[in-house]
């Protein structure tokens, strides 16, 4: 039935209604698939993902959230590398394990107080600037 030919009918409200959620289902879908990243994607490249969840958006939705898109996993926590439980900003997948753990955490330890001490004399200069009038 032509849209024209439902208007004064029971129907209208209902097509108003499918009509917005289709174009909440694409527009919804195409965040989804824009802001994912590559790595995530299976299947068919982002654009392509975009272009079938634009076009047909029930359809499209369903495949991408079945087929198209790769669920982000925690990386997991090394227990039992020392370096690791001391340093957690360096525990992640593939990291070169040193073969001496006490002296890569010496390391780690002069790269902290380094970090400490430029943070400390950025603050010492901020406070002497602002004490200048610039």
């Amino acid at each position: 039935m032509p849209y024209f030919e439902m208007i004064g009918t029971s129907a209208l409200p209902y097509s108003a209604l499918l009509t917005g959620l289709l174009i909440v289902l694409a527009v919804v879908g195409a965040i989804d698939v824009l802001g994912r990243d590559t790595v995530y994607i299976r299947g068919l490249p982002q654009w392509a993902w975009l272009l079938i969840v634009v076009a047909f958006p029930v359809v499209g939705l369903l495949a991408w959230l079945l087929i198209g898109r790769r669920r982000r996993r925690r990386p997991r926590r090394a227990r039992t590398d020392p370096v690791a439980s001391a340093f957690p900003e360096y525990d992640r997948k593939g990291r070169f394990v040193p073969s001496d753990p006490e002296a890569d955490a010496a390391f780690l330890q002069q790269c902290r107080e380094r970090a400490e001490h430029q943070r400390r004399v950025a603050e010492i200069e901020r406070r002497r600037r602002e004490s200048d009038g610039f």
